[in-house]
């Protein structure tokens, strides 16, 4: 088991699958107590990850546009 803070520098799609491991050996049941408990916050460090990134992508998406001139333009996709 890692570090919870090398999750900085992981993709979403690493973060991800590696939180989808998690989640199945925690569903298993078959993992002892204080790993189980690692696991958990292992778990919570990737969730994090993953919402930050989807955050920073939410916020970079842009949605275009077309002005009354016709010509193409871009706006934020939902700032809510």
């Amino acid at each position: 088991m890692t570090d919870a803070a090398d999750v900085v520098g992981l993709s979403f799609e690493k973060a991800l699958a590696e939180l989808e491991t998690i989640v199945g050996k925690l569903e298993a049941g078959n993992v002892p107590l204080e790993e189980s408990i690692a696991l958990y916050a292992r778990g919570e460090a990737l969730k994090a990850r993953c919402d930050a990134l989807l955050k920073d992508a939410e916020a970079r998406v842009e949605k275009i546009t077309l002005g009354a001139d016709g010509r193409p333009g871009v706006q934020p996709l939902d700032p809510h």
